[in-house]
């Protein structure tokens, strides 16, 4: 009897592969040969799984992405009793990756970004994410606001594109090391806190 293959635990393995290969080399020195001996498969299975590398790559990050969106949604689950602004806060901290536990993933993250500049199949990815992320938290300000009394001064969708960005630029900062980890949090804490004060 053939023995039964897990399609997607193997999805899952060869994107992790691609995760490492990226953390250590970026993406251009991601190739079909190294993803299989990294992940301990052979290339016909990587092959299988993904038509092409552009597939792999699209596949590697989704996987990227619901992990870190997957940590913001539990962080937000852990306390659901907290106010808008703090789970707002946390949210955007957790998006940030600016912890030393979270430093390799900040690499693949923003080698995605970087490569998606290039790549439309991996920019309509990121879109869609950023997108997802977006509403998120554009209902995360508009309920914070509500309760603050900003709400007439604050457009919740603007200030929700400003903290993504705002996440992204930061870990890009900390990474090339014009910030440290806790310049970056200072910036964000300040950030969050003037919107509550307008």
């Amino acid at each position: 009897m053939p023995r039964q293959v897990d399609h997607e635990g193997r999805r899952r393995l060869i994107a992790e592969a691609v995760c490492r290969l990226a953390d250590e080399r970026g993406l251009e020195g991601v190739t079909l040969r190294d993803v299989a001996a990294r992940a301990q498969v052979s290339m016909g299975a990587v092959q299988r799984c993904f038509r092409t590398k552009d597939e792999m790559l699209v596949f590697a990050l989704g996987h990227v992405g619901e992990q870190i969106t997957g940590r913001v949604r539990a962080r937000l689950l852990r306390s659901p009793a907290q106010s808008a602004a703090t789970a707002l806060g946390g949210a955007v901290t957790e998006l940030s990756l600016l912890g030393e536990e979270h430093r390799a993933e900040a690499r693949v993250w923003l080698a995605f970004v970087a490569q998606a500049a290039v790549s439309p199949s991996l920019a309509e990815t990121l879109k869609a994410n950023y997108a997802a992320l977006q509403e998120a938290f554009t209902g995360l300000v508009a309920e914070a606001a509500g309760g603050t009394g900003a709400a007439g001064a604050l457009d919740a969708r603007r200030e929700a594109r400003t903290l993504l960005a705002l996440a992204d630029g930061l870990t890009a900062h900390v990474l090339v090391g014009h910030l440290t980890p806790q310049d970056a949090q200072d910036v964000l804490h300040a950030h969050l806190s003037a919107l509550w004060e307008r």
